[in-house]
């Protein structure tokens, strides 16, 4: 907006050669428009694979629509993880609890029975229920507060906040120096023509006008690139989480096993035929609500026909159990410790999960079926029927994405609700370091200084509850973790909420999906890595030529505090610095950004990097510019427009040099820049010698005493870069020009 405001003043009472820059503004926003246009009609193509559905019960035949289809009316079917998607009221409900935290702000899920409202955007967390919409789309109450969660569950990230930081010094900032411009030029008598060309050329060198709208464009691009290995980023700034993540919390199955479940086998309790142990797990599978990946896998075991129970409980990973009325009798599956299974069965059961398999006991009783609480223990009384073990099989690319992350510093913890054994051994097998014995999450810590000291030191956990994979995660980010949380059920829903990036898996649920800010379509976890390998390519990139940017108004700040404050002439008209800007920052900030890169990302202290960069990059060149402009001017007396001429080569060149400097991470990159600055200071060239060109800068050509006065302009700026900081060498230095060698070499001479 200021450059707008700048920009109409000048078309007003400057000259229009002096408004260029507006037409670069305009030139870029159109590539950023089509760019992140691009991006949004990959996404919405790859978000379609995701899209939220809906059962819905019509002329008596089940139907999955998607949710914009649902209309008033329709009988609406919901199991847990599925989203609410109308505004009504429940005709059944099933130990049904509902996550409402979207509308009400409330964590905690709430049951609800026949007869009670529900609303759309909440989820169903555990149970089943079925319920008659009264209200859809528009009409809904959730329509009047959509955006809320999503605001409220990411904040801005931290390199977005550092550009706002950024921002808002250089405008403040801006404030004073221009009124310091403006005062010296009225002193002066200049005329008024001029002094708006002057005032322009310092203000507008402040801005760093492209620096927010070059982070949103690679944001945009790197977020089509995850589209196309299959990731949907929910959220722009996921670029930049991936690129910091330094802890990956992972939910065991469906990211390092696959989502399908098979029994491998059943072991009767004494006393117990095993003909009767798979009849009463069949008719368990059958008449048990809602159907989870478990309850298949039984069904496919053990087929058999069963009208669905008219008392159930359904499986909640708080309680670790479900169960339904057969015959009578109350039959319970759930975790082993939940019953006395003896010593024979019971070692069976802990050799089993041991191996790394899922292990669940059938017990059987006449106590009630009653639901006391959330955590509340299976009915007392039950005697164990046996057990059934199932097993989950390694994803094929689990190993591989493991040793990638490990090799590059990214710690990993697993988090499950099955047995401590069993997770153990399934993390050991896809090659995560298993630190100390595995952990049983009900006993974490309460103190949150023991749990932060537990997360830090152990990397499996198992049997954790909802709740305790948020406090988990939040430990970790206590710690000082940038954490990543990946999931795909219900019960890591707090977890995700919790992490910094949360990850969810397309075929995880719709509640998952909802809040995660990446959504792995395709490839599953294995597709993360590649991820964090362009995330850190564009934060590195980014990071470097955030620097040019800053610089540039390092420079602006040096000049209006020297030249400007002087009786002298202004060095530039802003014509000159529109040409300078788009040779040495706009034309390679496009491409560097997006280009190969090696090196380390740092995403901490963004501002003070960039300060220890742009301070002395930008005050050297001001020294150059400033001394080759007075040289010319003064002493060698080429004029004023050679003069100027003069001091728009040197700025060229020492912001080619800085490119150089800032890009040779590699000796090939380093090269193939150089060779960029090369063409572009070619580019420059042929500007100053092509007369219309030449006329339309106002700028003169070479001679002598030009090309004289900007070889020392420039060689004083860079020498005194190279003689503040090292940094400032295109490469590292030479082992024979290092000064350490150079000192013992004199020190030598010397004795």
């Amino acid at each position: 907006m200021t450059l707008l405001i700048v920009g109409v003043i000048t078309l007003i009472f400057g000259d229009w050669r002096d408004a260029l820059f507006l037409g670069i503004l305009v030139l870029n926003a159109g590539i950023g428009i089509v760019q992140e246009w691009r991006a949004k009609v990959s996404l919405d193509r790859l978000a379609a694979l995701v899209a939220p559905t809906a059962t819905v019960v019509r002329d008596g035949q089940a139907l999955t629509v998607p949710v914009d289809e649902v209309l008033e009316g329709d009988l609406v079917r919901i199991g847990a993880g599925d989203q609410v998607v109308g505004d009504g009221r429940l005709l059944r409900a099933d130990g049904l609890g509902v996550d409402e935290s979207i509308l009400t702000g409330e964590s905690e899920p709430v049951q609800r029975d026949a007869g009670d409202g529900v609303r759309a955007g909440s989820f169903a967390v555990e149970g089943s229920g079925e319920y008659v919409a009264e209200a859809v789309g528009a009409d809904t109450y959730a329509e009047r507060l959509v955006g809320e969660a999503r605001e409220f569950r990411h904040p801005r990230s931290p390199l977005e906040t550092a550009l706002d930081r950024l921002i808002l010094v250089l405008g403040v900032s801006m404030v004073p120096l221009g009124a310091l411009l403006g005062w010296s030029l009225i002193e002066q008598d200049v005329p008024f023509r001029e002094a708006v060309g002057t005032a322009v050329a310092g203000v507008i060198t402040l801005v760093p006008e492209g620096l927010v709208l070059l982070t949103g464009l690679t944001f945009a691009v790197a977020t089509l690139r995850m589209t196309r290995r299959g990731a949907l980023a929910q959220q722009l700034n996921a670029v930049e989480s991936l690129a910091s993540v330094d802890v990956i919390c992972l939910d065991k199955t469906g990211t390092l096993t696959e989502e399908s479940l098979r029994v491998v086998g059943v072991t009767p309790a004494e006393g117990v035929a095993e003909e009767e142990l798979r009849d009463v797990l069949g008719r368990f599978a059958a008449a048990s609500p809602g159907g989870t990946g478990t309850l298949d896998a039984i069904a496919a075991y053990a087929p058999a026909d069963e009208p669905p129970a008219a008392e159930s409980v359904p499986f909640s990973s708080a309680r670790r159990w479900s169960g339904v009325r057969l015959g009578g009798r109350t039959v319970v599956m759930g975790a082993p410790e939940h019953f006395d299974l003896g010593g024979a069965l019971g070692a069976t059961a802990r050799a089993e999960a041991a191996a790394g398999r899922r292990v669940l006991a059938l017990a059987r009783g006449d106590a009630p079926l009653v639901l006391a609480g959330k955590e509340a223990p299976p009915p007392p009384g039950l005697r164990p029927l046996g057990i059934v073990t199932l097993s989950e099989q390694l994803r094929q690319d689990a190993r591989e994405t493991v040793a990638f992350l490990l090799d590059d510093g990214i710690e990993l913890r697993v988090i499950s609700g099955d047995a401590p054994p069993t997770v153990a051994a399934i993390a050991a097998d896809a090659g995560i370091p298993v630190q100390g014995d595995p952990v049983d999450g009900r006993e974490l810590p309460e103190g949150e200084a023991e749990l932060r000291a537990l997360a830090r030191e152990r990397t499996v956990v198992g049997r954790i509850s909802p709740d305790g994979k948020r406090r988990f995660v939040e430990a970790l980010a206590a710690e000082g973790k940038h954490v990543v949380m990946v999931g795909d059920g219900v019960n890591d829903v707090p977890a995700l909420k919790a992490a910094r990036l949360a990850i969810a898996q397309g075929s995880g649920s719709q509640m998952a999906r909802g809040i995660a800010d990446l959504v792995l379509v395709r490839n599953g976890f294995a597709s993360v890595p590649p991820m964090i390998r362009e995330g850190r390519k564009v934060m590195r990139n980014l990071q470097r030529v955030a620097k040019l940017f800053v610089t540039k108004s390092m420079l602006a700040a040096f000049l209006v505090l020297t030249v400007g404050l002087s009786s002298e002439s202004y060095p530039f008209l802003p014509r000159h610095l529109t040409l300078a800007s788009a040779i040495t920052i706009g034309i390679p900030a496009f491409v560097l950004a997006l280009a190969p890169s090696a090196g380390p990302w740092r995403p901490t202290a963004f501002l003070r990097e960039l300060a220890r960069f742009a301070i002395p990059a930008g005050t050297a060149m001001g020294l150059g510019v400033v001394a080759s402009f007075l040289l010319a001017l003064n002493l060698v007396e080429t004029g004023e427009l050679r003069a100027r001429t003069v001091a728009t080569t040197v700025l060229v060149a020492v912001g080619l040099y800085l490119i150089v400097v800032l890009e040779s991470s590699s000796r090939v990159r380093g090269w193939t820049v150089a060779g960029l600055c090369a063409a572009l200071f070619a580019l420059y060239l042929v500007v100053l010698e092509l007369p219309a060109w030449r006329g339309f800068f106002e700028v003169s050509g070479l001679d002598a005493a030009v090309v004289i006065c900007s070889l020392l302009g420039a060689g004083l700026a860079i020498g005194g870069l190279v003689l503040m900081d090292e940094r400032f060498l295109p490469g590292p230095i030479p082992a024979w020009l290092h000064p350490s060698r150079l000192a013992g070499r004199r020190a030598a001479r010397r004795r």
